[in-house]
């Protein structure tokens, strides 16, 4: 389990076919590695992914080809937002976020509102039913609370902080972004479903 507090801003440093999955090497900008061990988890632009190999300053990790298929943001060279798991004693600054993508959402708008950034995103329409006004969404691993909702889309305020600290500061319209929809919003309509029987 995540967060979505971004903890920093990392690399792909490499990036290695291997049949149809990848392996990566994630330079780990400031993120600190020193607890980290082999068979943890990092969220790596929201994709909760396992630590395969560890270097001083980088980490490896093998994403499969369901993973490539549902998800956006692994290109060689690209930045990355990066955290480490949540543990029980830490601070919960976010949401609950358990870092299992639900969708590709794509950027329609990101425009300035002040000293803050409106980003206005549509949404695949199988996962827009759990996109709440004042709930919570991931979007590329950051904790953002929505706005407004529209049918598929919907928007969130970014304020200078968050811009400073993520990788949200380089999305523009077309951009494809991972999104993950708030845990408690499934599972109320799973019980919802069975309720109904």
């Amino acid at each position: 389990m995540f967060t979505g507090i971004i903890q920093a801003v990392g690399s792909i440093a490499r990036s290695q076919a291997r049949g149809q999955d990848v392996r990566l090497t994630i330079a780990a900008g400031g993120l600190d590695l020193a607890d980290v061990r082999l068979g943890d988890s990092i969220a790596v632009n929201g994709v909760c992914l396992t630590v395969i190999e560890k270097q001083a300053a980088s980490f490896d990790v093998d994403v499969s080809a369901e993973t490539l298929r549902c998800t956006t943001g692994f290109a060689s060279g690209g930045e990355v937002n990066l955290e480490k798991a949540l543990r029980l004693a830490d601070r919960l600054g976010g949401h609950l976020v358990s870092g299992h993508v639900d969708g590709v959402g794509e950027v329609l708008r990101f425009a300035p509102a002040g000293d803050c950034y409106v980003l206005e995103i549509t949404a695949p329409q199988d996962i827009a039913k759990y996109v709440a006004a004042k709930g919570s969404i991931t979007i590329n691993g950051v904790s953002l609370t929505v706005n407004r909702v529209a049918e598929n889309r919907f928007d969130v305020n970014l304020i200078p902080h968050t811009l400073e600290v993520t990788t949200l500061k380089h999305l523009k319209p077309g951009s494809r972004v991972n999104l993950e929809v708030d845990l408690l919003a499934r599972y109320a309509e799973r019980l919802l479903h069975y309720a109904g029987k």
